[in-house]
C-alpha cells in the first residue's frame, strides 16, 4: 500500500462562511466557473487507483455534508483510514471517521462534544493573543483544562502571518512553556503548492478573498 495521503475537498457548502480561508467556497469573485460534481463511486475509484494510506476529507466545511456513505465506501474498498478536518461547529457521527482534526473558528465556534471527541486540535494563530484566547475558550466549553485532554494541539501560523516574528515567537514560547500537547505546526501543502500539481484543482483563491493576504 502507498504511504501517501489522498485529499478530498468538499465544495458548495450550503452555509457560506466568510471566515473560511477557501474563499472560492463563498466569495463571489472567486467562485469557480464550473464545479465538477462526482459520485461516491467515482471518488472511491480514484482513491483505489492512488492507493493511499489515508484519505483526508476537508473543505470548506465538510461536516455540513453527510459523509457517512463516502466514509463507508472508502473503508469497504480500500485499506486507507478516513480523516476529516472540521471547525467542529456542526454535529456529526464520530464513528464515521478514524481521525478528526478540529480547527476552531470564531464565527462558528465548536460544540463541546466535538472538542472532547476529536483526535487533535489545530489552532490557526493570526494574532499574538490567539493561542491564549482559544485555550481559554476551549477549556470553558468543556469545563476543564483543554491541555489535560491528552491530545495534540497544533499551533499553525495563519498563512499571511507565516513570516511575522511576533506570531512565530509566540508559538515557540507556548510550546517551550507548556510542552506536552502543544506542538508547532505549518501548512506545508501551501509551501509546496501541491494543489497546483493537479490539473483539476480549482484556481487558487486568496485568503478571505483578499489578494493582499496572499494565496
Amino acid at each position: 500500500m502507498g504511504r501517501s495521503a489522498f485529499f478530498v475537498r468538499t465544495f458548495g457548502c450550503p452555509v457560506k462562511c466568510p471566515w473560511c480561508d477557501s474563499a472560492g467556497t463563498w466569495h463571489k469573485d472567486w467562485v469557480p466557473d464550473h464545479i465538477n460534481r462526482m459520485t461516491t463511486e467515482a471518488i472511491v475509484a480514484e482513491i483505489v487507483e492512488a492507493d493511499p494510506s489515508m484519505v483526508v476529507i476537508t473543505g470548506g466545511e465538510p461536516t455540513v455534508h453527510d459523509l457517512s456513505d463516502l466514509a463507508r465506501a472508502i473503508r469497504n474498498d480500500t485499506a486507507a483510514t478516513v480523516h476529516v478536518e472540521t471547525c467542529g461547529a456542526f454535529e456529526y457521527t464520530r464513528d464515521t471517521f478514524d481521525w478528526v482534526t478540529l480547527s476552531p473558528k470564531w464565527d462558528r465556534v465548536p460544540l463541546a462534544a466535538n472538542i472532547r471527541s476529536c483526535s487533535e486540535l489545530k489552532i490557526i494563530v493570526d494574532q499574538e493573543d490567539s493561542i491564549d484566547r482559544w485555550l481559554s475558550f476551549l477549556s470553558l466549553s468543556i469545563g476543564s483544562d483543554v491541555l489535560e485532554l491528552e491530545k495534540p494541539i497544533w499551533l499553525h501560523p495563519e498563512w499571511s502571518q507565516r513570516n511575522n516574528p511576533l506570531i512565530l515567537n509566540k508559538i515557540a514560547e507556548m510550546v517551550k512553556t507548556h510542552g506536552g500537547p502543544l506542538r508547532a505546526g505549518w501548512q506545508l501543502h501551501k509551501l509546496y503548492k501541491v494543489d497546483a500539481l493537479d490539473d483539476r484543482a480549482a484556481k487558487q483563491a486568496p485568503l478571505g478573498g483578499n489578494p493582499a493576504l496572499g494565496l
